[in-house]
């Protein structure tokens, strides 16, 4: 199954505030909210959803396809991702501006506050879907994630009109994203992800329920933290798979691109909605337990022998088999 994945492509600056955002916000102030932190930590990663999606999808030996913009600067961590089983040959390069860039606090309840500035990403609007399909001998699904969005727009557009199957997934965009918008990009998809904040705002902007929704796409999968995730179809059970235990909590960036690496992974393979979701948390857990969004080394044997514990024998013979 060859699997594309459209998104952003950036460089990530990860702080910590060693404090809590909630203790330095004054309720009837927040209409005018002018603040500093002063930060323990600055650490420099490769992120962005899309690359951080193909890394995972890399580690797990699927051969994703990156669709995406970025600058000239991009030779080192499109070397980096080639050496990670990715495909980057579909990565448009810009002329005239720098890869995108993302800022992030972590407080020490690990809420976060990020800007994104988006430089080549808007170049991103420019790539036709159907070159990158002829290039590698078509496409089974396209995974759209967050940005820009006219590039998510146009993608979409052309999934519909080619009959290529398709991932909604809106993630940081859905903030700036009118109901209209939003409307257009999950009317059909195969696939819409959100968390669950995401999942409520999604309802609201686009004034249809949770089950005008569900009847719009074939499956519905909200992230839900700690908890896991819940798969949600019309007319069957929904799905409910939870995570291992982690050996520590260290930095939540990029824990939903990992779950979704996984997932899509799964299905990748072929296995079943469940397996493909206890894999997507697996490398989840695996994320937030380092600093960075493509900082983990996935060892087979150690992956397994957790996922395993977690989820069961069965579950473990079956998805080594495609770990091997």
């Amino acid at each position: 199954m060859r699997i594309a994945v459209t998104g952003s492509i950036a460089t990530d600056h990860l702080m910590t505030f060693p404090g809590r955002f909630a203790d330095q916000l004054v309720a009837d102030q927040l209409h005018t909210v002018s603040l500093s932190f002063l930060v323990d930590s600055l650490n420099v990663r490769r992120g962005g959803v899309a690359a951080n999606i193909c890394f995972g999808m890399g580690q797990l030996g699927t051969a994703p396809v990156l669709v995406g913009a970025a600058g000239a600067d991009f030779d080192e961590y499109r070397a980096w991702l080639d050496r990670h089983g990715v495909d980057t040959d579909s990565v448009r390069i810009s002329e005239v501006l720098h890869t995108a860039r993302f800022v992030c606090t972590t407080d020490a309840d690990h809420n976060q506050i990020g800007s994104f500035y988006t430089g080549a990403m808007s170049e991103a609007r420019l790539i036709e879907l159907k070159s990158v399909a002829d290039r590698v001998g078509g496409l089974d699904l396209v995974s759209i994630g967050a940005d820009d969005p006219e590039a998510m727009l146009r993608h979409t557009e052309e999934c519909r009109s080619r009959d290529i199957p398709f991932a909604a997934d809106f993630s940081q965009q859905i903030a700036r994203m009118r109901g209209d918008e939003i409307r257009i990009l999950l009317d059909g998809a195969t696939y819409l992800f959100s968390n669950e904040y995401e999942k409520g705002l999604i309802e609201s902007k686009t004034g249809w329920s949770d089950e005008e929704i569900l009847s719009r796409v074939g499956h519905r999968i909200t992230t839900l933290g700690a908890r896991g995730v819940r798969i949600e179809r019309t007319g069957h059970e929904p799905i409910e798979v939870g995570c291992p235990d982690e050996d520590a909590k260290v930095d939540p960036t990029g824990v939903g691109d990992a779950f979704r690496a996984g997932f899509l992974s799964g299905l990748s393979w072929g296995v079943s909605l469940e397996r493909a979701a206890q894999v997507g948390c697996m490398l989840a857990t695996l994320v937030i337990e380092t600093l960075g969004t493509q900082e983990y080394t996935l060892r087979r044997a150690h992956f397994m022998d957790r996922f395993t514990k977690t989820y069961g024998d069965e579950a473990g013979t079956e998805v080594k088999g495609y770990l091997a």
